[in-house]
């Protein structure tokens, strides 16, 4: 018998905690529901979950959730983590983004949509975590690179090079037709998010710059295109 994913949900507002613990749960879904960082933490120690969904402020905590994030992060590098938050600056996104989130989310948010997000962020990492000899390879080959956008995997010159669900759908973007240069427009829809900027997509490419370049210092196939967006050239 397959057991349920689990979910875990910090969030300090009782009611609006309650609600996503009784949607998500809904839909089968093992949920565990902390009020405060510390108790997200205790929780933590004693099990780690499938994904996390983490509000930023927690009571006088301002950056708690930031602070939950790298830790999580530190412990399972591929854990799928979703911040649902009151915090809409552009600043606050690309900090999230930047940990290494997968989503960031603005409230308030329909209950069915966030439910959705959470089965199609496991099913990406449960298709991740597949051994590829069990799994039927969609990747895309260009030149050093593959890129398999369904299960988010991306290789170059054969080594693993772990991007989150958004880096990886921008990236696959940019590849689309190498040489051709790719609008900001593109990758803002690409994000699959609301409040994209053209600052929002530069933070995401210097992010994907340097994880490349962290395996390969000659690394220079993203090329900007001044005030217009990206191009990918090898």
């Amino acid at each position: 018998m397959k057991l349920a994913k689990r979910i875990a949900i910090v969030e300090d507002d009782p009611d609006q905690r309650a609600n996503y613990a009784d949607a998500i749960s809904k839909k089968g879904y093992t949920v565990n529901a902390y009020g405060s960082r510390s108790e997200a933490l205790s929780g933590f120690d004693a099990e780690l979950p499938d994904l996390v969904i983490l509000d930023i402020i927690l009571g006088e905590e301002i950056d708690a959730g930031f602070q939950l994030c790298r830790e999580l992060l530190s412990r399972e590098a591929n854990l799928p983590v979703i911040f649902l938050t009151e915090r809409i600056d552009e600043i606050d996104k690309i900090s999230g983004l930047r940990l290494g989130a997968w989503d960031y989310l603005p409230k308030p948010i329909s209950l069915d949509y966030l439910a959705e997000r959470i089965s199609s962020l496991l099913r990406i990492n449960e298709a991740r975590d597949t051994p590829g000899a069990q799994r039927q390879s969609n990747a895309k080959t260009i030149g050093d690179l593959s890129l398999d956008q369904d299960a988010l995997l991306v290789s170059w010159k054969g080594e693993r090079i772990d991007l989150s669900g958004t880096e990886v759908r921008m990236l696959a973007k940019l590849v689309r037709v190498p040489g051709n240069a790719v609008s900001y427009e593109t990758l803002m829809n690409a994000t699959m998010q609301s409040l994209v900027t053209n600052n929002t997509i530069n933070t995401h490419m210097r992010n994907i710059r340097k994880k490349f370049e962290k395996l390969d210092s000659n690394f220079a196939c993203i090329k900007s295109e001044y005030g217009f967006g990206y191009r990918w050239s090898q």
